[in-house]
């Protein structure tokens, strides 16, 4: 192989490498969708406690991807978290569905799972998820489990 022929090799090896990082960070950051799932509707869900929710995450039922997260903002009135969430026209999902903030494994990204109901009529653009379930903060739980230990060492002690 003569020099310009490896020196062409180098720099279409650098700029596959360039384009490999480029997706990867894509992917990660959940920036891009390379799975469009064409129409889509927009349906609302009231959380007490969104945690580390964020806009762009994934809306999972079933463990598959039914849609995404286009916003998370704070109700003024009720003081409560209202996320909204964009779902594929291809998934309907019945009115009584409810909605939960879970985790993806022990410390990854959250993601709001949607478990069907069973009534017949099915969500539409602008309806509100009234079942939900908030996340699970995990401080607020070391927390309990430290004051109820406390509290047990405390009763055992004065017996």
């Amino acid at each position: 192989m003569n020099k310009r022929t490896t020196e062409i090799l180098v720099g279409l090896f650098v700029l596959l490498g360039a384009a490999a990082l480029l997706f990867l960070a894509l992917k990660a950051a959940n920036l891009a969708s390379f799975t469009t799932s064409g129409d889509t509707y927009v349906v609302q869900a009231r959380f007490d406690n969104v945690g580390g929710l964020k806009a762009r995450a994934a809306v999972r039922s079933a463990g598959v991807n039914v849609g995404r997260v286009t916003g998370v903002t704070l109700d003024p009135q009720t003081f409560q978290g209202l996320v909204t969430l964009e779902i594929s026209k291809a998934m309907a999902f019945p009115k009584d569905s409810s909605a939960k903030i879970l985790t993806s494994g022990l410390l990854g990204d959250q993601y709001v799972g949607i478990e069907p109901g069973g009534a017949v009529e099915n969500l539409s653009a602008g309806d509100v998820i009234t079942q939900t379930q908030s996340a699970v903060v995990l401080e607020n739980l070391i927390g309990q489990f430290l004051f109820n230990r406390a509290a047990d060492s405390g009763s055992s002690q004065g017996e």
